[in-house]
């Protein structure tokens, strides 16, 4: 494993831990380190916790590479819904620990585990902040948010870019629970290893089964995302040079 994301495996679960030492940043290394850890879990037939540094689960993409408008922006946005949709698809189960902050991607990964536990009490910020910030948000974004929250906090988050504590998620359908921060981790570790005992196979095709429209939605999505971004970089690119 890389610099980015710690890999702490027993006989059931494998906790994939996030931490760049500051806001976990979601640029290419991460995803890279990301998606190696899911591969060696999936090859080792584990359940996955994952996790943020304490404070921070995600503040989303790297603004850097984001608002450069080149073809590597596109790239990153591309890649990001990709593993939200790996996650969504993962063959055993994803237990995601909110340790902090989860903003645009990071709320997005947050949606994207089968159980979701955050912290009580905590002031952490739970928001798709895109429209605050001037983004019209992603298609990809939308169908993720679409398949967990609830009616009215849909509207809420995507159109609105509400903020929500824990707590107010767990209503709001961000997350299914909340628990103290000292034991955050355990219980998500305690979690996964209990839906371990669930038939692989069943879950697995199950999961396939009750996703299969939101997994289409989330490719066609990302694609259609992917092609007017591209566009777009493609006209700026194009004016410049005139």
């Amino acid at each position: 494993m890389g610099t980015l994301v710690r890999y702490e495996a027993t006989d059931s679960v494998a906790t994939i831990t996030m931490d760049d030492g500051k806001v976990n940043a979601l640029g290419f290394d991460l995803f890279a380190e990301l998606n190696e850890a899911l591969d060696r879990a999936e090859a080792d037939g584990l359940g996955v916790v994952l996790a943020g540094r304490d404070g921070k689960f995600s503040a989303g993409f790297d603004l850097k590479v984001l608002t450069s408008f080149t073809p590597d922006a596109a790239t990153l946005l591309r890649t990001g819904f990709e593993l939200s949709h790996r996650l969504l698809s993962f063959p055993r189960p994803v237990v995601i620990a909110c340790t902090g902050h989860a903003m645009a991607m990071g709320v997005f990964l947050l949606l994207s585990g089968d159980h979701r536990i955050g912290v009580t009490g905590a002031a952490h910020k739970i928001t798709a902040n895109e429209v605050a910030i001037g983004m019209t948000m992603p298609r990809a974004a939308i169908e993720i948010s679409r398949q967990r929250l609830t009616r009215a906090a849909f509207d809420r988050a995507v159109i609105l870019a509400e903020v929500f504590t824990p707590d107010q998620a767990v209503a709001a359908g961000f997350l299914d629970e909340v628990v103290p921060a000292d034991e955050l981790l355990a219980v998500a570790q305690a979690k996964a290893a209990a839906l371990m005992a669930l038939d692989p196979t069943a879950h697995a095709a199950t999961k396939l089964r009750a996703r299969e429209a939101t997994l289409a939605a989330i490719a066609a999505g990302t694609e259609a995302d992917d092609v007017e971004f591209r566009a777009a970089i493609a006209s700026v690119a194009g004016n410049a040079d005139a």
